[in-house]
């Protein structure tokens, strides 16, 4: 089992800052599972923000290309997203997840683990 608890949510103005962090426990290593944040806001589906399937395959949704950072620091079992240039759209729970990899042509997370959550709101 694999316990995710995210802290960093708050509110915020738009084209502000904040950094989620997400602490991993458990049978949590880094080298095992891919991670990723994901977001949602009220009467909206979940949508993934931002995935770490390998050192070398990251990826983003289009809508936080270039504004959101996702970054760990394996030796603490942490998972961070940065996130700048905050806009009211960026409304959510956030959640972090943890997964296994696997290959359909690319190589993907299917997510098996989630955290409670963290509100982030922007204001205008």
């Amino acid at each position: 089992q694999v316990q995710l608890v995210e802290s960093g949510g708050g509110s915020v103005q738009s084209g502000g800052s904040l950094r989620l962090s997400c602490v991993a426990s458990g049978y949590y290593t880094a080298d095992r599972y891919c991670v990723g944040w994901f977001r949602q806001a009220p009467g909206k589906e979940r949508e993934g923000v931002a995935h770490i399937v390998s050192d070398s395959n990251i990826r983003y949704a289009d809508s936080v290309k270039g504004r959101f950072t996702i970054s760990q620091d394996n030796a603490k079992n942490t998972l961070y997203l940065q996130m700048n240039s905050l806009k009211p759209d960026d409304t959510a729970m956030y959640y972090c997840a943890a997964g296994t990899r696997f290959r359909s042509g690319d190589v993907y997370c299917a997510y098996d683990y989630w955290g409670q959550g963290t509100q982030v709101t922007v204001s205008s």
